[in-house]
């Protein structure tokens, strides 16, 4: 919240939606202006009541999102069963229920959840009015993918999502719809690129072979200077599974090996991926990982000394110009020619250029 308020968003446009929050930040919330609170159980509800009797509470429902890859109904919201009891209990305590929430879960592979947590929500609205809950919000939570080729496309979550409104909540109805769009707007955003510290190669054992030879089937292990206690946290947190892009293009004659990649901790679960097939990769070489923008710079952690990454922005030239134009005047424009001109991509000769080359040792651009 105060982060928020720092970038001059007003109060006004601040949900705190953590259904599971501290008395003092519900405090905090009341001291600054904050009046929209989620809530999704009669505890979390006397504390508001309590500590921010002016609140305005938006009622967290949960559903099935067992197919989710992170199921958040394990955790948070209210089943169905439970919400017009809530809505009466904040009613009785002079507390006012404004809009439902709700999350389909991360990674979820079916839009029609979507639709149903939509169709549940009209139900809660129904049972709000009934109680005399002036209810307008609706806030239709994450999940939404921000890679092109991902299982389920953003086109047909928008197409399902849209057919539920107009069918539940039709345009005009007097009904603010909300969405977290976190991952859709920054995943992509984001390129790791790390560096590899130390390999090993590991002999396959095969019936009737004692010698070594390089010809000899082998897998071969490469520890990076960045592991899941850090950027690739979301291979626990997020079920991904990293692919690296190689920064050269190797000769196609040369073999390729079973190959995974390892974190820097001296511990056995830090492990980014397996499976891999690779060719022979180096001390020194750099692997390029896209698609790195959400659930990794924000979840890391400084395990075992682990240095923070180091970010580097970049904007096509395109872009660039484009933006160039918006914000300086005409005259400011042709001031501006003899300033440092931005990457239009990171693979640019890197000696015109007057920022640092972008691989840098666990950066991230």
């Amino acid at each position: 919240m105060e982060l928020v308020q720092c970038l001059g968003i007003p109060a006004s446009k601040i949900i705190y939606a953590n259904p599971c929050k501290q008395i003092a930040q519900i405090k905090y919330a009341a001291k600054h202006g904050v009046q929209l609170l989620s809530f999704d159980n009669d505890m979390e509800l006397a504390k508001v009541v309590k500590n921010h009797p002016s609140a305005k509470l938006l009622l967290c429902i949960a559903n099935d999102d067992s197919h989710s890859l992170s199921c958040l109904s394990l955790k948070f919201g209210a089943l169905l069963k439970s919400c017009r009891p809530l809505l009466q209990t904040a009613k009785e305590s002079h507390v006012e229920v404004v809009g439902v929430s709700f999350h389909v879960g991360s990674g979820c592979p079916d839009p029609r959840a979507y639709a149903q947590f939509i169709a549940d929500a009209r139900l809660v609205f129904e049972m709000g009015a009934e109680l005399g809950h002036r209810m307008h919000i609706l806030d239709l939570g994450g999940s939404f993918p921000g890679v092109e080729g991902a299982k389920v496309r953003f086109e047909e979550i928008a197409s399902v999502i849209n057919s539920a409104l107009d069918l539940y909540f039709p345009e005009g109805c007097g009904v603010d719809i909300l969405a977290k769009l976190g991952r859709y707007y920054v995943t992509s955003a984001f390129t790791l690129a790390v560096s590899i510290i130390a390999k090993k190669e590991v002999l396959l054992d095969q019936p009737g072979r004692e010698e070594e030879t390089d010809s000899a089937p082998k897998t071969i292990t490469y520890h990076l200077d960045e592991g899941i206690y850090g950027i690739f946290n979301s291979v626990l947190f997020d079920n991904t599974c990293p692919t690296p892009v190689l920064q050269k293009k190797p000769p196609t004659e040369q073999p390729w090996y079973s190959s995974s990649l390892w974190g820097p901790a001296a511990d056995g679960c830090d492990c980014v991926a397996e499976g891999l097939w690779l060719p022979q990769l180096h001390v020194g070489d750099w692997l390029v990982f896209e698609n790195m923008g959400a659930y990794t710079v924000g979840m890391g952690s400084l395990f075992r000394g682990t240095q923070t990454c180091r970010i580097t922005y970049a904007m096509s030239r395109v872009a660039w110009k484009a933006l160039r134009e918006q914000l300086l005047p005409a005259e400011q424009d042709e001031d501006a020619e003899g300033v440092c001109k931005p990457l239009s991509c990171g693979w640019e000769i890197t000696d015109t250029l007057c920022v640092g080359p972008v691989f840098t040792p666990a950066s991230i651009m």
